[in-house]
Protein backbone atom coordinates (compact mmCIF):
# COMPACT_ATOMS: atom_id res chain seq x y z
CA UNK A 1 0.00 0.00 0.00
CA UNK A 2 1.49 3.36 -1.01
CA UNK A 3 1.21 6.62 0.91
CA UNK A 4 -1.59 7.96 -1.29
CA UNK A 5 -3.74 4.92 -0.52
CA UNK A 6 -2.95 5.24 3.18
CA UNK A 7 -4.06 8.87 3.11
CA UNK A 8 -7.28 7.87 1.33
CA UNK A 9 -7.91 5.16 3.92
CA UNK A 10 -7.48 7.60 6.79
CA UNK A 11 -9.04 10.62 5.09
CA UNK A 12 -12.17 10.96 7.21
CA UNK A 13 -10.25 10.44 10.45
CA UNK A 14 -7.54 12.93 9.52
CA UNK A 15 -10.13 15.54 8.47
CA UNK A 16 -11.62 15.28 11.95
CA UNK A 17 -8.16 15.51 13.53
CA UNK A 18 -7.22 18.56 11.47
CA UNK A 19 -10.48 20.31 12.35
CA UNK A 20 -9.81 19.64 16.01
CA UNK A 21 -6.27 20.99 15.69
CA UNK A 22 -7.58 24.17 14.10
CA UNK A 23 -10.19 24.61 16.85
CA UNK A 24 -7.75 24.01 19.67
CA UNK A 25 -5.01 26.29 18.38
CA UNK A 26 -7.39 29.26 18.40
CA UNK A 27 -6.69 31.88 21.03
CA UNK A 28 -7.88 35.37 21.96
CA UNK A 29 -4.21 36.37 22.02
CA UNK A 30 -3.53 37.54 18.47
CA UNK A 31 0.12 36.44 18.29
CA UNK A 32 -0.71 32.93 19.48
CA UNK A 33 -3.50 32.72 16.92
CA UNK A 34 -1.27 33.98 14.12
CA UNK A 35 1.83 31.94 14.91
CA UNK A 36 -0.17 28.85 15.82
CA UNK A 37 -2.04 28.99 12.52
CA UNK A 38 1.27 29.38 10.65
CA UNK A 39 2.96 26.41 12.26
CA UNK A 40 0.04 23.94 12.11
CA UNK A 41 -0.52 24.76 8.45
CA UNK A 42 3.11 24.50 7.44
CA UNK A 43 2.75 21.37 5.32
CA UNK A 44 4.08 18.73 7.71
CA UNK A 45 3.58 15.03 7.15
CA UNK A 46 1.23 14.65 10.16
CA UNK A 47 2.84 11.21 10.49
CA UNK A 48 2.40 10.87 14.24
CA UNK A 49 -1.35 11.59 14.29
CA UNK A 50 -1.71 9.39 11.21
CA UNK A 51 -0.07 6.56 13.15
CA UNK A 52 -2.50 7.13 16.02
CA UNK A 53 -5.63 6.88 13.87
CA UNK A 54 -4.35 3.88 11.88
CA UNK A 55 -3.37 2.04 15.05
CA UNK A 56 -6.73 2.80 16.66
CA UNK A 57 -8.58 1.55 13.57
CA UNK A 58 -6.42 -1.58 13.43
CA UNK A 59 -7.55 -2.21 17.03
CA UNK A 60 -11.21 -1.64 16.08
CA UNK A 61 -11.84 1.52 18.09
CA UNK A 62 -15.54 2.26 18.62
CA UNK A 63 -15.32 5.90 19.78
CA UNK A 64 -13.82 9.10 18.38
CA UNK A 65 -11.31 9.47 21.24
CA UNK A 66 -8.49 8.70 18.83
CA UNK A 67 -9.11 12.06 17.13
CA UNK A 68 -8.35 13.92 20.34
CA UNK A 69 -5.35 11.71 21.01
CA UNK A 70 -3.98 12.31 17.51
CA UNK A 71 -4.36 16.09 17.93
CA UNK A 72 -2.60 15.92 21.31
CA UNK A 73 0.30 14.00 19.77
CA UNK A 74 0.59 16.59 16.98
CA UNK A 75 0.57 19.50 19.44
CA UNK A 76 3.37 17.93 21.46
CA UNK A 77 5.38 17.31 18.29
CA UNK A 78 4.78 20.84 16.99
CA UNK A 79 5.84 22.35 20.31
CA UNK A 80 9.12 20.44 20.14
CA UNK A 81 9.71 21.74 16.60
CA UNK A 82 9.18 25.34 17.70
CA UNK A 83 11.68 24.91 20.52
CA UNK A 84 14.11 22.92 18.33
CA UNK A 85 14.27 25.62 15.69
CA UNK A 86 15.13 28.21 18.31
CA UNK A 87 17.87 26.04 19.84
CA UNK A 88 19.29 25.14 16.41
CA UNK A 89 18.87 28.69 15.07
CA UNK A 90 17.12 27.16 12.06
CA UNK A 91 15.73 29.38 9.32
CA UNK A 92 13.98 26.80 7.12
CA UNK A 93 11.66 23.89 7.85
CA UNK A 94 9.34 22.05 5.45
CA UNK A 95 10.38 24.42 2.68
CA UNK A 96 9.20 27.52 4.53
CA UNK A 97 10.73 30.02 6.89
CA UNK A 98 10.69 28.79 10.47
CA UNK A 99 8.39 30.47 12.98
CA UNK A 100 11.37 31.87 14.87
CA UNK A 101 12.71 33.42 11.67
CA UNK A 102 9.38 35.18 11.05
CA UNK A 103 8.12 35.91 14.55
CA UNK A 104 11.29 35.82 16.67
CA UNK A 105 12.69 33.41 19.25
CA UNK A 106 10.67 34.70 22.19
CA UNK A 107 7.33 34.27 20.44
CA UNK A 108 8.28 30.79 19.18
CA UNK A 109 9.27 29.54 22.63
CA UNK A 110 6.16 30.94 24.28
CA UNK A 111 3.77 29.61 21.64
CA UNK A 112 5.50 26.23 21.96
CA UNK A 113 4.66 26.41 25.67
CA UNK A 114 1.06 27.25 24.76
CA UNK A 115 0.82 24.15 22.55
CA UNK A 116 2.27 21.94 25.30
CA UNK A 117 -0.26 23.27 27.80
CA UNK A 118 -3.12 22.92 25.30
CA UNK A 119 -2.12 19.29 24.79
CA UNK A 120 -2.35 18.68 28.54
CA UNK A 121 -5.75 20.38 28.73
CA UNK A 122 -6.96 18.00 26.04
CA UNK A 123 -5.49 15.02 27.92
CA UNK A 124 -7.50 15.99 30.99
CA UNK A 125 -10.66 16.10 28.89
CA UNK A 126 -10.10 12.47 27.89
CA UNK A 127 -10.44 11.57 31.60
CA UNK A 128 -7.98 8.70 31.31
CA UNK A 129 -5.16 8.67 33.84
CA UNK A 130 -3.21 6.08 31.84
CA UNK A 131 -3.15 8.42 28.83
CA UNK A 132 -1.82 11.25 31.00
CA UNK A 133 0.76 8.96 32.57
CA UNK A 134 2.18 7.79 29.24
CA UNK A 135 2.14 11.20 27.56
CA UNK A 136 3.60 13.08 30.52
CA UNK A 137 6.41 10.53 30.67
CA UNK A 138 6.92 10.78 26.90
CA UNK A 139 7.02 14.59 26.99
CA UNK A 140 9.58 14.54 29.78
CA UNK A 141 11.69 11.99 27.91
CA UNK A 142 11.59 14.10 24.73
CA UNK A 143 12.85 17.11 26.69
CA UNK A 144 15.67 14.99 28.11
CA UNK A 145 16.55 13.82 24.61
CA UNK A 146 16.76 17.39 23.35
CA UNK A 147 19.08 18.31 26.22
CA UNK A 148 21.20 15.23 25.54
CA UNK A 149 21.48 16.19 21.88
CA UNK A 150 22.51 19.71 22.88
CA UNK A 151 25.20 18.27 25.15
CA UNK A 152 26.40 15.98 22.35
CA UNK A 153 26.87 18.81 19.86
CA UNK A 154 30.53 19.32 18.95
CA UNK A 155 31.46 16.06 20.70
CA UNK A 156 33.08 13.53 18.32
CA UNK A 157 33.41 10.93 21.09
CA UNK A 158 29.74 9.90 21.10
CA UNK A 159 29.20 6.14 20.91
CA UNK A 160 26.62 4.46 18.69
CA UNK A 161 24.71 3.41 21.80
CA UNK A 162 24.58 7.01 23.03
CA UNK A 163 23.44 8.20 19.61
CA UNK A 164 20.62 5.62 19.59
CA UNK A 165 19.59 6.65 23.09
CA UNK A 166 19.22 10.24 21.92
CA UNK A 167 17.11 9.40 18.86
CA UNK A 168 14.90 7.13 20.96
CA UNK A 169 14.32 9.94 23.43
CA UNK A 170 13.83 12.85 21.03
CA UNK A 171 11.98 11.05 18.22
CA UNK A 172 11.00 7.42 18.76
CA UNK A 173 9.45 7.97 22.20
CA UNK A 174 6.55 9.99 20.75
CA UNK A 175 6.01 7.43 17.97
CA UNK A 176 5.89 4.79 20.70
CA UNK A 177 3.31 6.74 22.71
CA UNK A 178 1.19 7.38 19.61
CA UNK A 179 0.72 3.69 18.90
CA UNK A 180 0.74 2.38 22.48
CA UNK A 181 -2.08 4.75 23.44
CA UNK A 182 -4.26 3.39 20.64
CA UNK A 183 -4.12 0.11 22.57
CA UNK A 184 -4.93 1.92 25.82
CA UNK A 185 -7.99 3.61 24.30
CA UNK A 186 -9.28 0.27 23.05
CA UNK A 187 -8.55 -1.58 26.32
CA UNK A 188 -6.30 -4.20 24.74
CA UNK A 189 -4.53 -7.05 26.52
CA UNK A 190 -1.08 -6.28 27.88
CA UNK A 191 0.68 -8.25 25.12
CA UNK A 192 -1.11 -6.24 22.44
CA UNK A 193 -0.27 -2.94 24.15
CA UNK A 194 3.39 -3.96 24.35
CA UNK A 195 3.33 -4.97 20.67
CA UNK A 196 1.98 -1.54 19.69
CA UNK A 197 4.57 0.14 21.89
CA UNK A 198 7.38 -1.79 20.19
CA UNK A 199 5.98 -1.04 16.74
CA UNK A 200 6.07 2.70 17.40
CA UNK A 201 9.50 2.60 19.01
CA UNK A 202 11.16 0.74 16.13
CA UNK A 203 9.32 2.73 13.46
CA UNK A 204 10.38 6.00 15.07
CA UNK A 205 13.98 4.84 15.28
CA UNK A 206 13.98 3.82 11.61
CA UNK A 207 12.42 7.16 10.66
CA UNK A 208 15.10 9.19 12.47
CA UNK A 209 17.94 7.07 11.09
CA UNK A 210 16.72 7.81 7.56
CA UNK A 211 16.31 11.49 8.45
CA UNK A 212 19.97 11.54 9.41
CA UNK A 213 20.89 9.87 6.12
CA UNK A 214 18.78 12.35 4.13
CA UNK A 215 20.65 15.27 5.66
CA UNK A 216 23.56 14.21 3.45
CA UNK A 217 21.77 12.65 0.47
CA UNK A 218 18.50 14.47 -0.19
CA UNK A 219 17.97 17.58 -2.28
CA UNK A 220 17.24 20.67 -0.20
CA UNK A 221 13.99 21.43 -2.03
CA UNK A 222 12.62 17.96 -1.26
CA UNK A 223 13.80 17.96 2.36
CA UNK A 224 12.40 21.41 3.03
CA UNK A 225 15.62 22.46 4.75
CA UNK A 226 19.24 22.98 3.81
CA UNK A 227 21.31 19.88 3.12
CA UNK A 228 24.11 19.47 5.62
CA UNK A 229 22.31 21.25 8.46
CA UNK A 230 23.46 18.61 10.96
CA UNK A 231 27.05 19.05 9.83
CA UNK A 232 26.77 22.84 10.07
CA UNK A 233 25.53 22.51 13.65
CA UNK A 234 28.23 20.04 14.70
CA UNK A 235 25.69 17.25 15.36
CA UNK A 236 27.42 13.86 15.53
CA UNK A 237 24.83 11.72 13.73
CA UNK A 238 25.52 8.10 12.83
CA UNK A 239 26.57 8.55 9.16
CA UNK A 240 29.16 11.10 10.27
CA UNK A 241 30.39 9.06 13.23
CA UNK A 242 30.65 5.86 11.19
CA UNK A 243 32.74 7.65 8.55
CA UNK A 244 35.03 9.00 11.26
CA UNK A 245 35.42 5.56 12.88
CA UNK A 246 36.15 3.81 9.58
CA UNK A 247 37.96 6.45 7.54
CA UNK A 248 41.67 7.03 7.18
CA UNK A 249 43.53 9.02 9.80
CA UNK A 250 43.28 12.12 7.61
CA UNK A 251 39.57 11.59 6.95
CA UNK A 252 38.85 11.01 10.64
CA UNK A 253 40.70 14.20 11.54
CA UNK A 254 38.66 16.23 9.04
CA UNK A 255 35.36 14.91 10.40
CA UNK A 256 36.44 15.33 14.01
CA UNK A 257 37.32 18.95 13.31
CA UNK A 258 33.98 19.49 11.55
CA UNK A 259 32.07 18.15 14.57
CA UNK A 260 34.10 20.03 17.15
CA UNK A 261 34.02 23.38 15.39
CA UNK A 262 30.69 23.16 13.49
CA UNK A 263 32.57 24.31 10.40
CA UNK A 264 32.09 21.29 8.18
CA UNK A 265 29.64 22.83 5.72
CA UNK A 266 32.49 24.11 3.58
CA UNK A 267 33.69 20.49 3.36
CA UNK A 268 30.21 18.99 2.81
CA UNK A 269 30.99 17.43 -0.56
CA UNK A 270 34.27 15.97 0.65
CA UNK A 271 32.75 14.59 3.84
CA UNK A 272 29.83 13.10 1.90
CA UNK A 273 32.35 11.37 -0.38
CA UNK A 274 34.14 10.00 2.70
CA UNK A 275 30.83 8.65 3.99
CA UNK A 276 30.09 6.93 0.67
CA UNK A 277 33.62 5.56 0.41
CA UNK A 278 33.39 3.99 3.87
CA UNK A 279 29.83 2.70 3.48
CA UNK A 280 28.53 4.99 6.23
CA UNK A 281 25.31 5.99 4.46
CA UNK A 282 24.55 2.36 3.66
CA UNK A 283 25.46 1.25 7.19
CA UNK A 284 22.94 3.68 8.66
CA UNK A 285 20.31 2.72 6.09
CA UNK A 286 20.74 -0.97 6.87
CA UNK A 287 20.31 -0.27 10.58
CA UNK A 288 17.09 1.56 9.72
CA UNK A 289 15.88 -1.45 7.73
CA UNK A 290 16.52 -3.70 10.75
CA UNK A 291 14.42 -1.35 12.88
CA UNK A 292 11.62 -1.22 10.30
CA UNK A 293 11.54 -5.02 10.16
CA UNK A 294 11.31 -5.15 13.97
CA UNK A 295 8.36 -2.78 13.78
CA UNK A 296 6.58 -5.02 11.29
CA UNK A 297 7.32 -8.14 13.31
CA UNK A 298 5.92 -6.52 16.46
CA UNK A 299 2.39 -6.24 15.03
CA UNK A 300 2.15 -9.81 13.78
CA UNK A 301 -0.11 -10.29 16.80
CA UNK A 302 -2.80 -7.99 15.32
CA UNK A 303 -5.76 -9.43 13.41
CA UNK A 304 -5.56 -9.02 9.65
CA UNK A 305 -7.13 -5.80 8.35
CA UNK A 306 -6.53 -3.05 5.83
CA UNK A 307 -5.37 -0.85 8.71
CA UNK A 308 -2.76 -3.39 9.76
CA UNK A 309 -1.61 -3.46 6.13
CA UNK A 310 -1.25 0.33 6.26
CA UNK A 311 0.89 0.12 9.41
CA UNK A 312 3.10 -2.50 7.77
CA UNK A 313 3.43 -0.34 4.66
CA UNK A 314 4.38 2.72 6.71
CA UNK A 315 7.43 0.85 7.99
CA UNK A 316 8.59 0.37 4.39
CA UNK A 317 7.71 3.95 3.44
CA UNK A 318 9.80 5.25 6.35
CA UNK A 319 12.83 3.67 4.70
CA UNK A 320 12.10 4.32 1.02
CA UNK A 321 11.65 8.09 1.05
CA UNK A 322 13.55 11.09 -0.20
CA UNK A 323 12.21 13.72 2.20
Amino acid sequence: MDLDNIHKLSNSDMKAVNQLIQQQVNSDVALIDQLGFYIVNSGGKRLRPLLTVLAARALNIQTDEHHSLAAIIEFIHTATLLHDDVVDESTMRRGRETANELFGNQASVLVGDFLYSRAFQMMVNLKRMRVMEILSDATNRIAQGEVMQLMNCNDPNITEAKYLEVIYSKTARLFEAATQLAAVLTAQRQDVEVAMQHYGKHLGTAFQLIDDVLDYTAQSDKMGKQAGDDLAEGKPTLPLLHAMWNGSEEEAALIKCAIENANGLEHLQQITEIMNKNGSIEYTRQLAIVEANKAKAAIAILPESIYKDALLSLADIAIDRDS
